[in-house]
């Protein structure tokens, strides 16, 4: 098992950088993290995790069908009040 110093990495408790190390234990598939300044600790799983499903809503739904609306062109005619001069 080979620890591997992470470059730029930040320790979350003692805020030391280029501190933190760290490696992997593939057969209990867990990824490791220790600070070898003030011995802070962490693992991670390395087990990939099923996405939730997303819950059908209005915003998220295909549309069937077109909407009920009937197409109609509309003018815009400038206000003579609203000119610069």
């Amino acid at each position: 098992m080979i620890k591997r110093f992470i470059a730029g990495a930040v320790c979350p408790r003692c805020s030391e950088m280029d501190k933190i190390r760290a490696w992997r234990d593939d057969e209990d598939e867990k990824q490791f993290r220790e600070c070898i300044s003030c011995g802070y600790t962490d693992e991670q799983s390395t087990v990939i995790q099923e996405q939730p499903v997303e819950i059908a809503t209005r915003v998220n739904k295909p549309h069937v069908e077109a909407p009920d609306a009937e197409e109609t062109v509309i003018q815009f005619i400038p206000n003579p009040s609203m000119t610069k001069h």
